[in-house]
This record gives structure tokens, sequence and C-alpha cells, in this order.
């Protein structure tokens, strides 16, 4: 039994990304989950002065932590004007501040949503090829395009069976890279 963390990108409180971990995490069998909500982890906007002043935020040497004890991640990434979230990069730039390779022997499932028909692509490929940089194996990506129109928030479901036969492969795919 494998260990995964699974969190949203996103600093929003409605968060699609953070519907879409959710009902993920919520088809995987046999491994131990968290799901986590990354508004939780509050910290200033990264600056070399804010580190050298007042260094590393506790709640961000909190998440290296979690992330440090896990064998596996389930990210869900946002997009803002084609990139992921100032948010986000956030997040990173404090996480590598404080160990260059945080996500060094991780394997990470991959994936986007956005209210429109690319799914958050950009922002997708993006993390892609900057998340490696960190030590992150990408195991499998997915893009989850018209998150409304394919996902039933009422019933945590997706709608259209294409998508789903889809995310499923993936989910498969993913279980047997973390074996």
């Amino acid at each position: 039994m494998k260990k995964i963390l699974a969190f949203a990108g996103s600093n929003s409180s409605t968060s699609i990304n953070h519907k879409l971990v959710g009902f993920v995490v919520s088809q995987i069998k046999g491994h131990e989950t968290r799901v986590i909500s990354l508004i939780n982890y509050p910290m200033p906007m990264y600056s070399e002065d804010e580190e050298k002043n007042n260094g590393f935020p506790g709640m961000i040497m909190g998440l290296r932590q979690e992330i440090s004890e896990v064998d596996a991640l389930i990210i869900s990434v946002n997009e803002h004007n084609g990139g992921w979230s100032a948010f986000f990069k956030n997040v990173i730039d404090w996480l590598s501040r404080i160990d260059r390779n945080f996500l060094e022997n991780k394997k990470i499932l991959l994936m986007s949503t956005s209210p429109g028909k690319r799914g958050a692509v950009s922002a997708l490929e993006f993390a892609k090829e900057v998340l490696p940089r960190f030590g992150a194996e990408i195991t499998d990506s997915f893009s989850f395009p018209s998150f409304y129109e394919n996902f039933s928030v009422e019933s945590n479901t997706v709608i259209d069976e294409t998508l789903l036969l889809g995310l499923n492969e993936v989910l498969s795919t993913f279980a047997h890279q973390i074996e």
C-alpha cells in the first residue's frame, strides 16, 4: 500500500480542480490517500527579503514534511492567463527554496481542468515541463475540459463516458507506476 497526497494548485474556496482531485482520489482503492487544500497553508509572497528577514513560513515547512512522507502525489493545476496561478507558483517557489529537489522520488499524476474546452492544458503542459526540475517523475497527465458540462458537482461524478474512460485509463497507469 502506497501513500498518496492529493491537492489542487488553487486558492479558490470553490476550486473545480479541488473537486476533480476529490473525485479522482475517491476512485483509488488499495492505497492510503489524503486530500489537502493548499489554502490551509497560508504563506506570504516569496521574496529573498522575506526569506532572509523571516525565514521559512511554518506552514510551508509543514507542507514540505507532508510531501516527504508520501510515495506519490496527485496534483491538479488551475490556469490563469495560460499559466499556472500565482498562488501555486508561490507554493512551488517556497518549497523549492527549502529543498531544490523537494519532489525527488515522487511519482506524480498531473491533472488540470477549467470551464473551457481546453481544460487548462497550457498550465498542465507548463507543469509537466517545470515540476521535473524539482525531482518529480510525471507518470501520466490528464486534462479535463469543460468541467461544468462534463462533471456533476451534485453527484460527484463524471458525466461524459469518454472522459470517464480516459480518466480510468490514466488512473490505472498511475496505479501500476506507483507499485
